[in-house]
């Protein structure tokens, strides 16, 4: 049934009523035919508060089954809209206000600033409950309000109804709102299903945070689609990783290369477990995963390492390197993996084969538009109705598509243009360097100047003009980095991916 599921509803209808759905380290699973029992319950309830289809639900949670459980139970028949629960007061105000959200779900006992907030908005907050003896996952809500009068458009969401809303990251403008409808949602977790060949037998650990939507579809929906299981853990923790592991037996794992990057930092002394729980595959996406960092992750763990590339505005995934026997190009993020894709012109026109232009693409998983923002759909979609991505690429001869960088964080350097990504995997290069970002920095003559922010490999030692040094051998001399910074850390976003834009300011070095 859920092969061609156009609503979440009919999604989670994949699994044997007894297969476990969802999980959690320690935990009893929770099967699908309790999962759906859930999800119908809380239709139900949200349905006899007056909230129906279409009306906003904003989740804030942390991250673990319930948060998964609850994405989909009430996306089931109204629309979600999880929240990062790091935000502070205004923040949850700004988006509270924004996605004009009918109710706020928050964990019982939860001290959330978004409940104070809701209240000062006149907003009804439901308190959510876990029954984890009845599954992971599992929960009851419960109400401050009397029930009114119940919803006029109740019952389950259909195919063009909204299941999920999203911001943008906003790392240049105000934050956009992105209505993924549940046709959406169930066709990206469907070509991500298609293109992992995921089965029944499937087993994730799912330490993507759930108000993303690389966790919400390719950590769990596109596997429950294939009546898989998942195991949802509180939240990516390097120290703890393993031991989930040995405990899970996962199949596979998806991550943001940070997160990649500090598995393998404590890989060496967890080999047992690793050899004892064969992956089947590894999956990286959100960011461009070095191709030093692939290979590392290949020979440690002994699986093939997918790269991929989603956005929320295409529901997360837009191509995807193959599973073998098929090539997996390392550097590259694959063959078209759900919707059409294009490497466009500025007059929006396809170029030839290898030329390197703006990214475009259009299918069944790409949003209409972005609420409320004519002037940012006027922008983002071309006359022939492809979605501009705002990354620049080539397309090779077979199909594979490579990412050259964000058209945004492209490096003007006295009218020399210079790719960020290209420094960085020069720099990854050098045998002391563990981490790197390379990033505008202003300058009065030039306009901006090549900076590198540099994590070095812990007991190793460089200094900066030595790594000017190498750079200068490997590269022309205008995209050397005029600056590079060792630090300790990298700042990075709260999904845990390195930021380019704005790191001059937050480095103070603007």
């Amino acid at each position: 049934m859920a092969a061609s599921a156009t609503t979440l509803r009919d999604l989670i209808a994949a699994g044997a009523d007894e297969a476990p759905a969802l999980s959690s380290p320690g935990g009893v699973p929770l099967t699908f035919a309790g999962l759906r029992a859930l999800a119908d319950r809380t239709v139900a309830d949200l349905n006899a508060r007056g909230i129906g289809r279409g009306e906003r639900v904003a989740i804030v949670l942390p991250n673990g089954p319930e948060m998964a459980a609850a994405f989909i139970a009430v996306a089931a028949g109204t629309t979600s809209a999880p929240l990062n629960p790091a935000y502070k007061a205004d923040e949850f105000e700004f988006y509270l206000t924004d996605l004009r959200a009918k109710l706020l779900v928050v964990a019982e006992g939860s001290e959330s600033p978004a409940v104070a907030v809701a209240e000062k908005l006149g907003m009804a907050v439901a308190r959510l409950k876990p029954t984890p003896d009845q599954g992971a996952g599992s929960f009851t809500l419960s109400f401050a309000e009397e029930a009114g009068a119940p919803a006029s458009e109740g019952g389950l969401a259909q195919e063009g109804d909204v299941a999920l809303v999203l911001h943008t990251s906003g790392t240049t403008s105000r934050p956009k709102i992105v209505p993924l409808s549940q046709g959406n949602v169930c066709a990206s977790a469907r070509h991500i299903r298609t293109s992992l060949a995921f089965t029944h037998e499937d087993r994730g650990l799912n330490i993507m945070p759930l108000f993303h939507i690389h966790g919400l579809i390719a950590g769990i929906l596109a596997p429950l689609s294939a009546g898989g299981q998942v195991s949802c853990t509180p939240g990516f923790n390097a120290l703890k990783f393993f031991a989930w592991m040995e405990e899970v037996k996962p199949t596979w794992y998806t991550g943001v290369p940070t997160m990649h990057q500090a598995i393998l930092g404590r890989a060496g002394r967890n080999r047992e477990i690793i050899a004892g729980s064969p992956l089947r595959f590894i999956r990286s996406s959100s960011a461009s995963l070095p191709p030093q960092v692939l290979r590392e992750l290949e020979e440690t763990f002994g699986a093939p390492v997918v790269e991929a590339y989603g956005m929320t505005e295409a529901a997360h995934q837009m191509a995807c390197n193959p599973l073998p026997p098929k090539t997996n190009r390392p550097g590259s993020v694959g063959l078209a993996a759900g919707p059409e894709i294009a490497v466009v012109g500025s007059d929006g026109e396809p170029l030839p084969t290898g030329e390197t232009g703006e990214i475009v693409i259009r299918g069944p998983n790409v949003m209409k538009g972005y609420e409320n923002n004519e002037k940012a759909n006027a922008e983002a979609f071309t006359r022939q109705g492809w979605f501009r991505t705002g990354d620049q690429g080539t397309l090779s001869e077979d199909g594979y598509l490579t990412i050259t960088g964000r058209l945004k964080e492209i490096i003007n350097r006295g009218g020399e243009k210079i790719s960020p990504r290209e420094v960085d995997e020069i720099l990854l290069d050098h045998p002391a360097v563990l981490q790197c970002v390379t990033f505008a920095l202003p300058h009065d003559k030039l306009g901006e100047e090549v900076a590198a922010a540099i994590v070095l490999r812990e007991g190793l030692a460089a200094e900066e003009k030595e790594i000017r040094g190498f750079a200068s051998e490997r590269l022309a001399a205008f995209k050397v980095p005029a600056r590079i910074l060792i630090l300790d850390e990298i700042p990075r976003g709260a999904t845990g991916k390195l930021q380019r834009i704005g790191l001059a300011q937050k480095l103070g070095l603007a």
